[in-house]
């Protein structure tokens, strides 16, 4: 099983974004997709979900075009956490997570016990349940991204694309939801994060993906990707890497902005 691009040029028409990118992800790995902002993050993210056009090359999931397969039979292997955004509609958090079983019952059909059970276990692992009757709108935005995690998981997918989970959660909730990513890439499903932070690729990606202008300037596996070079040159400032010791003698990987 595998979410793979091939010479894939994405962006708009008459505005590409990126050229001829190569990436993949296998099943129970995370890559950790990093890079300043305006550097095709989500554009590439969106592409390699079906959920744009690829304006040259090949997207494939389990060997087969990504245009090719049905909407509902593509949202069943491939789970998208968008950036969390204000909604239009006052569902509750329990009725957002119960639209991720979309895909197993169909648009009109109603939840089942089984897909109500699913959507309750989801938002217990994010620590939400408590607020499964509350409106939407009347949440803060940490609670609606970590609801949105909610229906990902949701939809049992083999791949789950994230873009930026972490935003808008306070230092506990970032943790949890880096747990539970951490779960489900021992639970076998395939993970494409992004993130602002290098010290949570270094908690969770097996591999690094960096951006800049739609370009792949490095990848490969995390350390040794993420080296304090290679993040100056993406960031365009001087950054080091460094190792700390924890107090249970574990060590951990940081990132330090150096003064100019």
């Amino acid at each position: 099983m595998s979410l793979e691009a091939r010479s894939l040029d994405f962006g708009y028409p008459g505005h590409p974004v990126g050229r001829g990118l190569e990436a993949s992800l296998a099943a129970g790995e995370v890559v950790a997709l990093l890079g300043p902002n305006g550097s095709g993050k989500s554009t590439l993210m969106r592409t390699l979900l079906g959920l744009q056009a690829r304006l040259a090359g090949e997207v494939t999931l389990d060997g087969r075009d990504i245009a090719g397969w049905e909407d509902a039979s593509r949202a069943r292997r491939l789970a998208y956490v968008p950036q969390a955004a204000d909604s239009y509609f006052d569902f509750s958090l329990r009725e957002l997570v119960e639209m991720g079983r979309t895909a197993h019952r169909g648009v009109f059909a109603s939840p089942s016990p089984q897909d109500r059970e699913i959507a309750q276990h989801s938002l217990e692992r994010l620590g939400i349940a408590h607020l499964a009757d509350r409106p939407v709108n009347a949440v803060s935005g940490g609670e609606r991204q970590l609801a949105l995690i909610a229906r990902a998981l949701a939809t049992q997918a083999a791949f789950v694309v994230m873009d930026e989970p972490t935003a808008n959660l306070d230092f506990g909730n970032q943790a949890r939801v880096l747990d539970e990513i951490v779960r489900l890439r021992e639970a076998g499903i395939g993970l494409i994060v992004s993130t602002h932070h290098p010290e949570h690729a270094f908690r969770i990606a097996d591999r690094a993906l960096l951006l800049r202008a739609g370009q792949v300037v490095a990848a490969g596996p995390t350390e040794a990707t993420l080296t304090g070079d290679a993040l100056s040159a993406l960031y365009g400032r001087p950054l080091e890497v460094a190792t700390v010791v924890l107090a249970d003698g574990s060590r951990q990987k940081v990132c330090v902005p150096v003064a100019r």
